[in-house]
């Protein structure tokens, strides 16, 4: 996924260090492929290595299919670089760069990482990259630094990632379910005058406009929903027009996330798929596609069927570059106009 602000790098242990604020969380017995313009880095996926009792075709088939969506992001230059034991990260590199070369991609470093050292396997030099490997920055690097204050966070572990956007429980969640019983009162009388279907279509798009722009301000200035306000809003997201509206204003800014986080872990299971969607394309268009996976999956989890979920998460699983959308917008907007 293409990050919002792109970071320069000048050597392979500035390029390891980077990497987990690129995808959010610091990666463990995975394959992450960085894709390069010059010395900025352009956008970095991951996945996990071969289970063990893989066969060599499901591995390399696996890699074929990493290729396939690497090659669609457009990078001029790769380094890949695995996590874990020596063995199969190695294997695991050796099939991916075939797989990328394959595609015509160039790739320019494949890089092991273990137990906090490096090595290049292209490099022949033993003076350069020696056997037992070079060590990695730390963790208060100045690389790292500038990563965090850019805004870009690195978690433990990907089940951290997981847990960010998982279901707020306790006190919380108690007081969640009575704002939400009383947001579904408020919407039914909302429907109790003696309205036709197209007024009643247009009041509840007005009160879905008006309470996401509300939350979107809250959130532009630092604060955070009410329990009512969160459940008000997460009932009137099931309407397709107030989804819509929603989905027309999604950018990648963080406040944006902050605001789709909190109302997705707040909401009641039956509220989730709308929330977690928007999480899930506003991350993606922040170049956060980790964040943007689990959203999506959080979603899938709740609403199998759900059509815009199922949409992302072949988005995703294809490597769709986030200017796709912005694409897509520029032209609506210059029909809207023509």
């Amino acid at each position: 996924m293409t990050p919002d602000r792109s970071l320069v790098v000048r050597r392979p242990d500035e390029l390891i260090a980077i990497v987990p604020y690129l995808l959010g969380y610091h990666p463990s017995d995975s394959l992450a492929v960085v894709g390069l313009a010059g010395k900025r880095v352009e956008f970095a996926v991951c996945h996990n290595l071969p289970p063990p009792d893989w066969t060599v075709e499901e591995a390399r088939a696996s890699a074929a299919s990493v290729a396939d969506a690497i090659a669609r992001q457009g990078a001029k230059d790769l380094v890949v670089i695995g996590y874990g034991r020596p063995a199969p990260v190695m294997a695991a590199l050796a099939q991916c760069g075939e797989a990328l070369n394959q595609k015509k991609l160039s790739v320019l470093d494949a890089i092991g990482v273990y137990e906090g050292r490096w090595r290049s396997l292209v490099c022949a030099d033993d003076q350069c990259c020696p056997p037992e490997g070079r060590p990695c920055l730390p963790a208060d690097s100045v690389i790292a630094a500038e990563a965090t204050f850019r805004g870009q966070v690195a978690l433990p572990s990907r089940e951290e990632l997981i847990a960010q956007v998982a279901a707020v429980d306790g006190a919380e969640r108690a007081e969640m379910g009575r704002a939400t019983e009383r947001a579904r009162r408020r919407f039914t009388d909302l429907m109790a005058d003696d309205l036709s279907a197209a007024r009643l279509g247009q009041l509840v798009k007005q009160n879905g406009q008006a309470a996401l722009r509300a939350a979107e301000k809250t959130y532009r200035n630092g604060g955070t929903l009410s329990p009512d306000e969160t459940a008000w809003l997460s009932v009137l997201l099931v309407e397709r027009s107030v989804q819509d509206y929603a989905l027309n204003r999604t950018d990648p800014h963080e406040w944006r996330i902050r605001l789709w986080i909190d109302v997705l872990r707040r909401v009641d299971p039956a509220y989730v798929a709308p929330p977690a969607c928007l999480l899930g394309i506003t991350a993606w268009q922040a170049g956060r596609g980790a964040l943007a996976r689990v959203a999506v999956d959080r979603a899938l989890a709740e609403e199998p069927r759900h059509r815009l979920a199922g949409l992302l998460h072949q988005v995703l699983a294809h490597g769709l570059p986030p200017h796709l959308m912005r694409s897509s917008r520029a032209l609506r907007r210059s029909r809207r106009a023509r």
